[in-house]
């Protein structure tokens, strides 16, 4: 078994018995990836590419003909089972055949119509199984890092600040808001991106106090804040950054709220260690913002974990308390929203270190002027 799907396997696996639960079915495509190397993706929310079926001793990937001869490339250490008439359909002879007593299943990604029918598909076979939800046993593997993990992230991130390179020489006036976003998309695309990690966000002037604003026909003229919020996807791992500029000379109100997020972002950046209060270091950014006049204009949490998803723990906000740990990757993003004016948001990527935190980005959040 590859090194690293082995350990993922065996850490898991100690997690099963205090979940109380003898096999867990893995349906979250992230989740299906990390801890077996398929790759397949679910074509919408209630259609999925297949299961992963995790006993003490036992990894079985159940999934259809579209994906089978996939599966077994990648996933080489999981018994493939190709079911023809859906999971539900399958799945009591399969928890019948590795003696699964209690299955827990991921809250979060089974609904309640899937839920339904494989209740029904057991109580017609005459199975006892107990199904048992369960959350967040696979994400809490996730959330530290492994050094391979962070390269592959710190790849992504390499890659989106190219095409925003690529792309500045053609932010001219006049360019609408669509025009932009394509470019970049674009660039991504050429430069090997295997998908982007979310729909990229350009937003010139008021549009910009909206925190995701979808680009639109508005052309960017010079004096007002663009904001531009991007990620690649590569090798399954995202990157995510966002970076405000203006054409020609910004005016003093720019410059007051830009510099503003600018230390912000550096104070909490310069607080992130292990062991750190998630909450206190979105409390430094927050409390600064405050300070210079902008209370109640920073809205959204200061960072989010990413990796193979886009928003992974731990979460830089006020609302939930994480402990830092060596090897988590956060964004850090404070912003400044001012309604019928504009923001400004600045977002790095950073992992934790013994030392402090390390800066995966090169863009200098600080260059602005175009």
């Amino acid at each position: 078994m590859e090194p690293t799907i082995d350990h993922r396997i065996r850490q898991l696996r100690l997690t099963l018995p205090p979940a109380g639960v003898d096999a867990l079915l893995v349906m979250v495509a992230e989740n299906r990836r990390y801890l077996s190397g398929f790759t397949g993706e679910d074509t919408q929310f209630d259609e999925s590419a297949g299961a992963l079926i995790i006993t003490a001793e036992k990894l079985l990937l159940a999934t259809d003909s579209r994906y089978e001869l996939q599966a077994r490339r990648e996933a080489p250490d999981y018994e493939v089972v190709c079911y023809k008439e859906g999971l539900a359909k399958q799945l009591p002879a399969l928890v019948e055949r590795l003696n699964i007593s209690r299955l827990g299943f991921e809250s979060v990604r089974l609904t309640v119509q899937q839920h339904e029918k494989i209740k029904e598909e057991l109580n017609k076979s005459g199975n006892s199984i107990r199904l048992l939800p369960v959350e967040d046993l696979v994400e809490t593997l996730r959330i530290v890092k492994d050094e391979t993990e962070v390269q592959e992230t710190r790849n992504a991130l390499r890659l989106a600040e190219s095409a925003f390179t690529a792309c500045l020489p053609k932010l001219r006036p006049g360019t609408t808001e669509k025009e932009l976003a394509w470019l970049m998309e674009k660039a991504m695309r050429e430069a090997g991106a295997e998908a982007l990690s979310f729909p990229t966000i350009v937003a010139a002037g008021a549009n910009s106090a909206l925190p995701h604003a979808i680009p639109g026909d508005r052309a960017v003229q010079p004096g007002e804040p663009i904001l531009f919020d991007w990620g690649a996807r590569l090798n399954g791992y995202c990157s995510d950054i966002s970076r405000t500029v203006i054409i020609g000379k910004p005016d003093s109100r720019f410059e007051k709220v830009f510099q503003t997020v600018l230390d912000a972002q550096r104070f909490a950046i310069d607080a992130i260690r292990p062991g750190a209060s998630s909450k206190a270091v979105d409390k430094i950014a927050r409390d600064h913002i405050d300070r210079k006049g902008y209370g109640g204009l920073f809205g959204h949490g200061l960072g989010h974990g990413t990796g193979l998803a886009i928003h992974e723990a731990p979460r830089l906000s006020p609302l939930k308390e994480f402990r830092l740990e060596a090897g988590m990757v956060s964004t850090v993003e404070p912003g400044i929203y001012v309604p019928d004016w504009g923001g400004v948001r600045l977002e790095n990527m950073i992992v934790v270190r013994d030392g402090g935190a390390e800066v995966l980005n090169e863009l200098d959040p600080g260059r602005c002027r175009i």
